[in-house]
Parts: structure tokens; sequence; C-alpha cells
């Protein structure tokens, strides 16, 4: 029986999506390079590795530009983070039943600035960030340290996400996981999920019907 679910962060819980590749594509754009939504997809959102790598730059420049691009998404998260819709009913309805936790390959710093006004965080058992693992997502790393954090079996477990590359981290440690697709994400291979919905909301009953 499903008593333990993990979340993704951003697109799930939070609509920063669309800030982070605002703060990159302006960082590019101040080496001559434009990076299209498209790129921004495979790059970012499906393989994990970032686009760094098409720029003909030293690994000194890029760095740079990196340190940019988390300076102004700090910004940009400082003044429109908001929810996603029906987030937090969603959560008040799991809250009372299962165990929950946060798995997100968003920098600590970052993660703090999103959730300073969200009131989200109280409804989470623990954290998992960037800073907690070896490798990010699509690696399975932080969903297993998260089944380590939860005490818990893959079976007993469920995760919630938007992208590809967290469908496939969450596949390669074991855990079912339903995908909530956002418009950036939404023509992305999700064959490998227990589910796609159109909401958190059918979350409690679609996972009622897991345990029945």
């Amino acid at each position: 029986m499903i008593d333990t679910i993990f979340w993704d962060n951003d697109g799930v819980l939070v609509d920063t999506e669309d800030l982070y590749f605002r703060a990159t594509q302006e960082a590019m754009r101040k080496v001559g390079f434009d990076l299209t939504k498209q790129l921004y997809v495979e790059y970012f959102l499906l393989q994990g590795t970032g686009a760094w790598h098409l720029l003909d730059l030293s690994e000194e420049e890029i760095e740079t530009l990196r340190q940019g691009r988390n300076e102004r998404y700090g910004e940009l998260l400082h003044a429109e983070v908001r929810t996603i819709d029906g987030i937090q009913e969603t959560l008040d309805a799991l809250k009372p039943d299962y165990q929950m936790g946060v798995v997100t390959s968003s920098r600590p710093d970052h993660f703090e600035i999103i959730h300073k006004s969200t009131g989200l965080l109280p409804y989470f058992d623990f954290i998992i960030t960037s800073a907690d693992v070896a490798e990010n997502k699509p690696s399975p790393a932080p969903y297993l340290k998260a089944l380590e954090l939860a005490g818990r079996a893959p079976g007993d477990c469920v995760v919630i996400e938007d992208s590809e590359r967290g469908l496939r981290a969450a596949h390669a440690a074991g855990i079912p996981c339903y995908v909530i697709p956002t418009e950036t994400t939404r023509d992305s291979d999700f064959s490998l999920a227990a589910g796609v919905l159109e909401s958190a909301r059918e979350l409690p009953e679609r996972l009622g019907r897991n345990e029945q």
C-alpha cells in the first residue's frame, strides 16, 4: 500500500520553469547564443545536462555565465513565484494519510527563496535538493536518497513529476511515477509513467483507487 509521496518542486509545486528558462536565455544572449525553448527542453528538461556545451567558451567563461544566470534567477524568484493551481488543496487532502517529501534538483538557496512565501513547506517531512546528492535527475540518486530518508521500499511510494527527466529518475529507482505535464513538457515521452494527470487535484482519487 502506498503511504509515501515524493514531490518534484519546479513545475509541480511552484510555477518557476519559465523563470529559469528566461534567466538562462538572458545569460546566453550575452555571448550571442539564442537558447530556444526547444533547446532548453532537450538539454535541461530531458537530458539534464544543460546547454552550456553548445557555447564555444572556456570552462571559466561558462562558469561566469552560469553564476550570472543563478543570480538573475534568484532575482526573478524574489519577484514572481506562484504556486501551481490546486496544489495547496491537494496537499491538504493528502497530508493526513501520507508521509511526503520534496525531491528537487534545485539549488538549496533557490529553493529557500522559492518557499519563503508559498506556505507549502509544513506539508513535507523532508527536503532533498541538489546539495544532498552526488548526481541530479535523470540519475536515480535523488529518489534513492528519498527512499533512505523515508525508510520505505519503492513499492510503498509514488513520485509526482512534470518532466521526462524526472520520470526517468523515478523509474530507474523503481518507484511508480505520476506525471502532471506543464505546457513546456507536454510533448515529452511519458510512456514509463503510472499515469498522466491534467491536474494535481486528480491525485487523491487516483491514489485512493491504487490502495483498494
